[in-house]
């Protein structure tokens, strides 16, 4: 009875994450975080129950199962098309970063007609505006983010994300299919303290000042690159998340887990889009960073 009890919580709360509260050290973000890592549970309980020899804890496991694919089951499929009219990429190469040339060089090497850089540094922006020449005609490089573009870039500033400093700009993008706001983004980091829980305060503020900026922008189409140190089923994202789509839940294979490089467990570097359609997106191999690049593409010209 004690498996099939637990059995029954961990489908409870994979069910309902998104009524775990965040009054205490934002517990509901925090498991949102990792969300689809509760599966590795359900192993656990199976052998459990093997070892008990109980049909009421093998049954029970079957709850928790169904929870999860029906949370996580599309993201194993395939679901990655050609086509598509638009490349963009992002990264964010890491402050401390011993190779910003070679990063620049592997990024470029995507194919990515639009490239989001975050974590920028002074002393680094020379090397990767050098590295980056030959690919990309235009660029501009706001605060700690910048942004690269094989197309015109026009009405380009920094986005207020209420830091006091900028991590955060718009840009538009004249694609040979149309017009496109493209965002660049990196939000606030969070921390996991003993005495503090999930510590996302200012994350959470940033998000929201992004996500109005979003809904403010007058241009239909709009994509959004960045790290935004959260995941799409993290609700302190809903300001942003709930606007626009992300582009590996709608084409691509598998998580897609950038973060960190050497062991990625959670997808927190996003691609999102605005009535646009996503075709393939895809994880980059690793770089200098401890953040893996990701990439996808996209249609723009959606009429046909």
């Amino acid at each position: 009875m004690v498996v099939a009890a637990l059995a029954v919580l961990l489908a409870l709360v994979m069910l309902l994450h998104s009524r775990i509260p965040n009054r205490f050290g934002n517990l509901g973000s925090l498991i949102e975080t990792f969300l689809p890592w509760l599966g590795l549970f359900v192993p656990v309980l199976l052998l459990l129950a093997l070892v008990r020899r109980s049909a009421t804890a093998l049954l029970a496991t079957v709850l928790p199962v169904a929870v999860w694919l029906n949370l996580f089951g599309g993201l194993l499929t395939d679901k990655t098309a050609g086509g598509g009219d638009l490349t963009v990429a992002t990264h964010n190469v890491n402050a401390d970063n011993a190779d910003p040339s070679g990063t620049a060089r592997d990024v470029a090497a995507s194919g990515a007609d639009v490239l989001a850089l975050e974590e920028l540094t002074t002393s680094a922006v020379p090397v990767y505006e050098k590295a980056l020449a030959s690919t990309y005609k235009y660029h501009s490089v706001q605060g700690t983010v910048g942004l690269w573009s094989k197309y015109p870039l026009t009405d380009i500033r920094p986005v207020d994300i209420k830091l006091g400093w900028t991590r955060a700009m718009r840009a538009t993008v004249t694609a040979p299919a149309g017009q496109v706001a493209v965002y660049v983004a990196h939000l606030p980091s969070v921390r996991v303290k003993m005495e503090a829980g999930f510590t996302a305060r200012q994350r959470d503020k940033s998000a929201d000042a992004l996500g109005e900026a979003i809904a403010d922008e007058p241009l239909k189409k709009a994509v959004l690159l960045g790290d935004l140190n959260g995941t799409m089923n993290d609700r302190a994202l809903n300001a942003v998340t709930s606007q626009m789509r992300s582009t590996q839940g709608a084409a691509g294979s598998g998580f897609g887990f950038s973060w960190p490089a050497s062991f990625p467990m959670a997808r927190i570097d996003q691609i999102l889009v605005r009535d646009m359609e996503p075709e393939t997106s895809w994880t980059l191999p690793e770089t200098g960073s401890d953040h893996l690049p990701i990439a996808a593409r996209v249609k723009v010209d959606t009429s046909s």
